[in-house]
């Protein structure tokens, strides 16, 4: 018997190797998609008002200073959770209408804590971006962000 691999050998365990490793990658994938059909999102929620405050969210590059859901700059608060901060849980107009007065107020002036420009946003760009926020802040993120500062 020799103690190398025969060339059949060899091709075999690549053979083998590539169609098991395929397998667990497509049974992977399949899994991701199933359990993110009906767990992740909340598409029966997803409203054009919704849709309006992504673009605004996404006009105003408010992803190079804040993060959602874990994506973006560092620079400012996570704002994936900011909804429940205000205290949507138990008031959602409310805590619609503290984001809204809080953006409208700013920049804060506080010394020593960075600043949010002001973007001068029409009311309806903030209620879209208050809707937004709070569309976001009910998907099942698996807890993230691990703490309510964000």
């Amino acid at each position: 018997m020799s103690d190398g691999l025969t060339k059949s050998q060899a091709r075999n365990i690549f053979y083998g190797g590539s169609i098991f490793f395929f397998v667990v990658f497509a049974g992977l994938t399949a899994h991701s998609h199933i359990y993110a059909l009906g767990t992740s999102t909340n598409n029966d929620k997803l409203t054009e008002s919704v849709e309006r405050g992504k673009r605004v969210w996404e006009k105003h590059a408010c992803v190079n200073c804040h993060t959602i859901l874990g994506e973006g700059a560092y620079f400012a608060p996570e704002v994936g959770n900011v909804f429940f901060r205000y205290g949507g849980r138990e008031d959602p107009a409310g805590a619609k209408e503290a984001i809204k007065t809080w953006m409208q107020s700013q920049p804060s002036g506080i010394e020593g804590r960075r600043q949010m420009p002001q973007f001068h946003l029409s009311e309806q760009e903030l209620n879209d971006l208050a809707d937004f926020f709070e569309w976001v802040a009910h998907i099942n993120t698996q807890n993230w962000p691990p703490n309510d500062a964000g």
